[in-house]
């Protein structure tokens, strides 16, 4: 107990001195350094330089040896394969990206073939190679059914509906894995590094080229009897075609309907359009919609009052605390459409929790999928007992 102690506690706080090691731990100085020494000999900690500076002698600091172990993280969107490779501290040390569009039937039946090469690209960035990985998460569009082992709700992703996906992926990297809904990443990302740090409950809006939710009740996240939870893109709302599935639906992202059709990116592309704004990307077209008074200002309104309308369904079933608003739509947006939906939601439902922009810098979904295999990783690697078994 208290080896892990002072292994979490040197992650939290990087590089200590063996006296404030010891303060922070209640420990003596002698047990804190017999405590440094085991880590240090069994390869989880190591010497750093030393506090100048100060009366006395230099005092020795201390901090986990990065190379204890290494875990990487990729996420899966419609174009390809983001991999990033993390050492034990969190720190990133390489990333590749690989271009690998869903609708390219080439692509279909390599789904382990393409993870590995993503992998192996990051790999090679670090100067690491698959040996030294201890684990892996997996961000993706739609979720695991825990009760069959495959993905729903991304039938826009073929190459990985198969049943023996996670097992297919584990024997290539010899790593256990993790397949995670990428919004979800996303929310793990929101409640460790940002926004959404200092709250247990609140819901996380994803409005990017899918839209979707996440929804975290009393710090943990609620997934759903099948992995479905806060899949909000095919919810019935009015001004929106219903999502009713069929051969047609089934090989396209927003399903044929649903909130994602009101305000997804290709609907906002489509709106702006509709106002004498015309841009390849809703990124651009709410720029340009930011940048024009008149018919901006109707785009913008327009979105909000779609966005509002949505999250009211949300807020009235789970009322969150807090609801952070991420994405290309959301972050494009920015602060003037965040206005907009407050004022928006104002009557539309009885809760009111606060609303947010999400303000992570990078990728939500590599970085909650990052920190989701680190913290897996020390789970095991901070397990010390088994150096004495």
């Amino acid at each position: 107990m208290n080896d892990r102690a002072a292994l979490e506690l040197l992650a939290a706080h990087g590089p200590l001195t063996r006296t404030r090691l010891g303060e922070l731990t209640g420990l003596s100085k002698p047990t804190a350094s017999q405590l440094l020494t085991r880590l240090e000999s069994v390869g989880l900690v190591r010497t750093t330089g030393n506090v100048t500076g100060r009366p006395g002698p230099n005092a020795q600091l201390y901090e986990i040896d990065p190379a204890a172990a290494h875990v990487v993280a990729l996420a899966v969107d419609q174009e390809g394969i983001t991999a990033a490779i993390a050492d034990i501290t969190g720190q990133v040390v390489g990333e590749h990206r690989m271009t690998a569009p869903a609708t390219d039937a080439s692509v279909t039946n390599r789904t382990g073939e393409l993870v590995a090469e993503a992998v192996d690209g990051a790999l090679a960035a670090a100067g690491l190679g698959r040996d030294d990985l201890h684990s892996t998460v997996i961000g993706t569009p739609g979720a695991l059914d825990p009760r069959t082992g495959t993905l729903r709700y991304a039938p826009h992703l073929p190459g990985w509906q198969s049943r023996t996906l996670r097992d297919d992926l584990a024997a290539v990297l010899n790593t256990p894995i993790v397949i995670e809904n990428d919004v979800n990443l996303a929310a793990i990302a929101e409640q460790h590094h940002g926004t959404a740090q200092d709250f247990d409950d609140f819901a996380l809006v994803w409005a990017d080229e899918g839209v979707g939710a996440a929804i975290v009740l009393h710090g943990t996240l609620l997934r759903g009897a099948t992995g479905g939870a806060g899949e909000i893109g095919y919810m019935p709302l009015p001004g929106a075609p219903l999502a009713r599935g069929g051969p047609d639906a089934a090989a396209r992202p927003d399903g044929g309907g649903g909130f994602q059709k009101l305000v997804g990116s290709p609907a906002v592309v489509e709106l702006a359009r509709e106002h004498g704004i015309d841009a390849p990307t809703a990124t651009k077209a709410l720029a340009a919609a930011l940048r024009a008074p008149g018919p901006g200002d109707e785009v913008l309104t327009e979105l909000a009052r779609r966005l509002a309308t949505g999250l009211a369904s949300v807020v009235a079933v789970v009322d969150p605390e807090l609801v952070v608003l991420s994405g290309e739509v959301a972050q494009a947006g920015g602060e003037r459409l965040r206005q907009l939906v407050e004022a928006e939601m104002t009557g539309l439902a009885l809760p009111r929790p606060q609303l947010r922009i999400s303000e992570i810098e990078g990728d939500p979904i590599l970085i909650g999928a990052l920190w989701t295999a680190v913290a897996s990783a020390r789970q095991t690697v901070f397990d010390t007992a088994r150096f004495d078994a």
